[in-house]
C-alpha cells in the first residue's frame, strides 16, 4: 500500500495520525482545533458528498481508506463505503466496542429525537452530550426545562439553553462538579464507547441520574474491521 487516506475526527483517528508516514492524508470536518505538527499531510472541510470523494481518492492515488469517524457520523461512513467500493480500494475501519450498563446503572435507550423527547417530558435540568445536534431543536425546548449543551463553535442563542464549551477528556471529578452545581436531573447522550467522555456515566451511576442513550445506527460494512489503534496499526505494519 502507498498512501493512504485516514478520514479522523476521533482520539483514536488523532492518535494514529501521527504514526503515519509523510505522504498519507489526515482528513478532518475542521469544527474543532487542527493539528500542525502532523508528520503526514492534512485535508480539512468535506468532499462534496460520493462523487467527490471517489475525485479526491483517484486524484491523490489513494490505495487504502481507513474510517476512524465517530460511531455516528453516519453519512460520511455510507459515502466512504461506497466511494471505496467503486473505486476498488480497501475499506478498513475502526469501531469502538459499546459501552454496557451494570446493574447500578439507569439507562434508557432511544433513536429518534421525537422518542427522547417525550421520556425527557419530566425532567427539567438536562445536560445534553450530544454535540451540536440539540440547537437544531431549540424551538422544542418546553418551558420548564433548561437544557446544558455541551458542544464545540456556537454562541448563546437561547434562554433555556446554557452552552458547555468544552471537548473531551473530561475528568471525573468535573464531571461531579458539573452535574452536582448544575443540579442535574437526567443526561442525553450517544454511545460513544469513548474513554474521553466516559466519565459522565460514572458519576451519573454514583449520583443516581438516569441516562437516556442513543442507540448506536447500522454502519456499512468493511473489509476489515478493528476494535483498538494497536491492533489496526499492526495489520498497516507502519515502519
Amino acid at each position: 500500500m502507498n498512501r493512504i487516506l485516514l478520514l479522523g475526527g476521533t482520539t483514536e483517528a488523532l492518535r494514529l495520525a501521527y504514526q503515519l508516514p509523510a505522504n498519507a492524508i489526515y482528513s478532518l470536518a475542521g469544527l474543532g482545533q487542527v493539528p500542525d505538527d502532523l508528520p503526514c499531510h492534512c485535508h480539512v472541510g468535506g468532499f462534496g458528498g460520493i462523487d467527490g470523494l471517489k475525485h479526491f481518492l483517484g486524484e491523490q492515488q489513494v490505495d487504502l481508506l481507513l474510517d476512524l469517524t465517530h460511531p455516528y457520523a453516519e453519512q460520511i461512513s455510507r459515502h466512504a463505503h461506497e466511494a471505496a467500493r467503486q473505486m476498488g480500494i480497501p475499506y478498513w475501519v475502526l469501531r469502538r466496542p459499546l459501552w454496557h450498563p451494570s446493574a447500578d446503572d439507569d439507562w434508557h435507550d432511544w433513536r429518534e429525537w421525537p422518542d427522547m423527547m417525550a421520556q425527557l417530558a419530566s425532567f427539567t435540568r438536562v445536560l445534553m452530550a450530544l454535540g451540536r445536534e440539540p440547537l437544531n431543536h431549540l424551538d422544542e425546548i418546553p418551558r420548564h426545562q433548561h437544557w446544558w449543551v455541551r458542544c464545540l463553535g456556537s454562541e448563546q442563542m437561547h434562554p433555556n439553553v446554557s452552552l458547555l464549551s468544552a471537548r473531551g477528556p473530561f475528568r471525573l471529578e468535573d464531571e461531579y462538579t458539573l452535574l452536582k452545581e448544575q443540579k442535574i436531573e437526567v443526561i442525553v447522550c450517544k454511545n460513544s464507547g469513548s474513554a474521553a467522555t466516559e466519565a459522565k456515566l460514572i458519576a451519573a451511576r454514583e449520583l443516581n441520574i438516569p441516562v437516556l442513550m442513543r442507540t448506536r445506527p447500522a454502519l456499512p460494512q468493511a473489509d476489515r474491521i478493528f476494535t483498538s489503534v494497536d491492533t489496526l496499526v499492526k495489520a498497516l505494519d507502519l515502519r
